[in-house]
């Protein structure tokens, strides 16, 4: 069993953002609509597979068009000359909160500054969409890149715990 520490970081309001200048004038973000299973679940693994993301990995597709028809539930594709580069998805939750659920970039397209302008992107979205609050999770899993980007872009950690991980990769996780 490998241990991970998972964060959990918060944005309160809008004015905590910290904006990311778009890396590249042909970087465009879309809501996806009526997504196909084959497309999203593409999307996941593509970008989970270093991070060790597989509590979708499994999914049917009846459980992925399920999960993508929900009001709560929006999902936004990075493209890059055409390409996509990388997701998000954000989910609604009853106490006004919005949470950045999923967010990740395409191996091929780390390291061209693309996943802070996402992240801003994400955010914007969220507020535009009404969030009261905006919070989302990492951990030691995902890209080392990934804490001092939230952190960068003005969220602030509020709760952490660890928790073990299989070290074989055919034993399913529970989180990501």
């Amino acid at each position: 069993m490998t241990e991970a520490t998972r964060t959990y970081l918060e944005m309160a309001s809008p004015d905590r953002l910290v904006a990311a200048p778009c890396p590249d004038p042909e970087l465009r973000i879309e809501r996806v609509y009526d997504c196909p299973a084959s497309f999203f679940r593409y999307l996941y693994l593509a970008v989970g597979r270093d991070y060790h993301w597989v509590d979708r990995a499994g999914w049917t597709d009846e459980q992925i068009r399920t999960h993508l028809a929900r009001d709560a539930q929006r999902l936004f594709v990075a493209y890059l000359r055409g390409a996509p580069a990388g997701y998000f998805e954000l989910e609604s939750h009853d106490d006004g909160s919005f949470e950045i659920a999923y967010f990740g970039l395409l191996p091929e397209f780390k390291g061209r500054g693309l996943g802070k302008f996402l992240l801003t992107e994400a955010c914007t979205r969220a507020w535009d969409a009404g969030a009261r609050r905006l919070w989302l999770h990492t951990c030691t899993l995902d890209d080392k890149a990934a804490l001092p980007n939230y952190v960068a872009r003005g969220f602030a950690p509020f709760r952490t715990e660890t928790y073990r991980i299989p070290d074989h990769p055919d034993e399913r996780l529970t989180s990501h």
